[in-house]
């Protein structure tokens, strides 16, 4: 069990740097491979020097993503430095202006490349410190960051060749896609033949990758498996994973016990999610008051405005138990802060001016003691 939340955990295991552990999982592939292969549809790369679990989701949702990028211009060097390093040989040397020539190259089609803007540089700095850390590539004379400091720059950097196992490898052509739905859609083509397995796989990787799973109607395909096979699932699901699957009306969920969790988890001991708790409280109050009002599928739906009434109205409720940075925050940036963390964990969508409270935010809600403005 806890070979495979590893697996879940790293984007890879690296026999160089991590040796225990990679032989640890390696040992244990016979008990959970079929698993992997036949609930999951996953495949497991396993080399001499590397591990690798290709987690596809179910779907794609907006949390997904490389943590330390945050622009697309991040995204659109990392390829391109992917494709710079399929032409290395492995322990083959290269300097950082090679590199930064190549990457413009490859991107004038597309993007305007200057390297004289911070901005940019510190895009290719957050990409070269992210391949570091995943060992992609190591660095001989220099450091990363220099560049980001000032242009002109050198670094010397080695190739390891573990980069040809970042990219998935996709049985069709996808030069023509222009979006993640052209995946999906080319997924959902392509199981027709197999959709019993495919409906699996969604599952599985729905309740593994995801906070949450959701549906509108009672006659979704997805959630007529997970509820006629509910037994099996939650039996492979602990047996693999641990943790409770969680059935709802219109929802779903993998719940672990507090002492035995793992990854990204909700909610920790931290700020934000003890006001998240707060707002989630706040809203199930509304419900009951029936100022809020819930539809058949579930969800609430609430005008963007009063959403972010409700939430500074915890605020200024609550704001002695709050800490010192999320009491003072400016309200523009506690709301920004609060709905996207809320977003990520699935507990609310925002179309436009609208939000919708999926079923998520009822699950746990959090409160102060009435005494506690005296402790």
């Amino acid at each position: 069990m806890n070979e495979v939340r590893t697996l879940l955990e790293k984007v890879w295991i690296c026999k160089d740097t991590e040796k225990e552990t990679y032989y640890k999982v390696k040992r244990d592939i016979p008990n959970f491979q079929k698993f992997l292969r036949e609930q999951m549809g996953w495949k497991l790369i396993h080399t001499e020097n590397l591990l690798k679990l290709e987690k596809i989701p179910a779907h794609a949702e907006a949390f997904m993503g490389i943590e330390e990028f945050t622009e697309i211009r991040d995204y659109c060097i990392f390829c391109v430095v992917l494709m710079y390093l399929e032409d290395k040989e492995e322990e083959e040397q290269f300097l950082l202006s090679e590199l930064i020539d190549y990457v413009e190259t490859q991107l004038k089609a597309y993007l305007t490349i200057d390297w004289t803007s911070f901005t940019q540089r510190k895009s290719l700095v957050r990409v070269l410190q992210y391949m570091e850390k995943l060992q992609m590539l190591r660095v001989y004379e220099g450091r990363s960051e220099a560049f980001g400091a000032e242009a002109g720059q050198e670094v010397l950097y080695e190739n390891t060749g573990y980069s040809k196992y970042f990219a998935t490898s996709f049985p069709t052509d996808i030069s023509q896609y222009e979006s993640w739905e052209d995946f999906e859609a080319a997924d959902f083509e392509e199981v027709q033949e197999n959709r019993g397995a495919a409906r699996i796989h969604r599952v599985y990787r729905q309740l593994v990758t995801c906070p949450a799973m959701y549906w509108e109607k009672n006659s979704d395909p997805d959630a007529l498996y997970l509820k006629n096979e509910r037994q099996w699932v939650a039996k492979y699901l602990r047996e693999n994973l641990g943790g409770n699957l969680d059935i709802y009306k219109n929802a779903a969920c993998l719940t672990l016990e507090e002492g035995d969790v793992y990854g990204s988890v909700h909610p920790r001991d931290a700020m934000l999610p003890e006001a998240v708790l707060l707002v989630c409280a706040e809203i199930q109050k509304e419900l009951k008051k029936r100022k809020l009002q819930k539809q058949e599928n579930e969800c609430i739906y609430i005008e963007k405005n009063k959403f972010i009434k409700l939430l500074l109205a915890c605020r200024k409720k609550w704001s002695e138990g709050w800490s010192k940075e999320f009491r003072e925050m400016e309200e523009k940036k506690l709301c920004e802060t609060v709905i996207q963390y809320m977003k990520n964990w699935m507990m609310i969508r925002v179309e436009g001016e609208q939000v919708t409270i999926l079923p998520g935010a009822g699950r746990m809600t959090g409160f102060y003691p009435e005494d506690f403005k005296t402790k």
